[in-house]
């Protein structure tokens, strides 16, 4: 499916599902809306699927896995070849992410949207070879984001089709805290110190460079903050425009998508200007320790539940929510009614 056939599928909430779905709440034998945004998550998530018969046993994580270019900047901690060791690792569920899936019942599935070498990953979605450098022209061109985007449609249309009813989002690409603050910086119009942070703990002086190839890209790039496509392929990365393109899906095949952390949000707000509507279809997860996190959030009108100071990403913080939301769907589906108790 194209991008273009996507945004035009993309419908709003079913609000007969939403309304059957309050009701079952209202009638538990608890007091009204007491069990606050869980109640409005699941009610949510029926608007979502269409059906107040709320399933969530079939879960995955997709995890998108990249490289870029602006590396060479020296604008983090470890080198390139991480990215690919840690997405081979997903396969093995030995991260922390794989741990927690595990623990919560869910598979992974990493996707090479763009990393320098092949892995044991699939390939079948890689755009490129890694990003350029974007402090020396774009990240990448038009075609190759909107490609990106597609890709990620194409993974929700795929899981849905296996059964999977819920997808948390992730991703694995050295560098990416870097385009992610770019991208966030021009798209909410604020100043680019405000939008950075450390990423997986970089140095005083590492930040410093961080934030002159940040500011280097915006300037020699000019990415135009009213067009999403041309931001994300100026100063993006493939594994933000395959995350995008997941939350797209979502609204397009009607699955709950969840959001990770600070980039994933990024994708999420990349998914929303591309199609406002496709927000509804997204849950938040968690505040990420990054400066930007809760501005991103604050932007897309998006509350999230957890505030645990996280910032490791692979869709550690969507994944956490897993939990809670097996808790409220057990309350939704096991509790008496007033009706039962008379």
């Amino acid at each position: 499916m194209t991008l273009q056939e996507a945004v035009s599928n993309i419908e709003p909430l079913d609000q007969k599902a939403m309304v059957i779905a309050q009701k079952r709440w209202d009638s538990i034998a608890k007091p009204l809306h007491s069990l606050g945004k869980l109640e409005t998550l699941l009610t949510q998530v029926a608007g979502i699927t269409g059906n107040a018969d709320i399933d969530l046993s079939k879960r995955g994580l997709v995890a998108m896995c990249a490289d870029n270019g602006v590396v060479e900047e020296g604008v983090t901690q470890t080198g390139q070849e991480v990215t690919a060791i840690v997405a081979e690792n997903f396969l093995r569920y030995d991260t922390s992410v794989g741990v927690m899936c595990k623990q919560n019942h869910a598979e992974i599935f990493p996707v090479d949207m763009g990393m320098v070498t092949d892995t044991k990953v699939r390939t079948d979605h890689k755009v490129a070879y890694g990003t350029q450098n974007m402090t020396k022209g774009p990240a990448m061109t038009r075609e190759q984001a909107i490609k990106g985007i597609e890709a990620g449609i194409a993974m929700v249309e795929e899981l849905k089709n296996k059964g999977y009813k819920i997808l948390a989002t992730g991703e694995m690409g050295i560098g990416n805290t870097t385009t992610s603050s770019a991208v966030a910086s021009v798209l909410l119009d604020q100043p680019v110190e405000e939008m950075t942070g450390r990423g997986a703990g970089l140095t005083s002086e590492g930040l410093v460079r961080k934030i002159a190839a940040i500011r280097k890209a915006i300037e020699l790039n000019q990415p135009d903050p009213s067009d999403a496509i041309d931001v994300l392929a100026k100063v993006g990365g493939l594994d933000i425009a395959g995350m995008a393109g997941v939350f797209l899906g979502g609204a397009v095949y009607h699955v709950p998508v969840i959001m990770d952390g600070f980039i994933s949000c990024v994708s999420a707000l990349i998914a929303m200007q591309i199609c406002p509507a496709a927000g509804d279809y997204i849950l938040a997860s968690h505040v990420s320790k990054e400066p930007a996190a809760h501005l991103i959030l604050e932007h897309m009108k998006k509350e999230a539940i957890l505030y645990a100071d996280m910032c490791l990403g692979e869709g550690t913080g969507a994944v956490a929510l897993f939990p809670i939301l097996d808790l409220a769907a057990a309350v939704y589906h096991s509790m008496s009614t007033f009706e039962d108790i008379n």
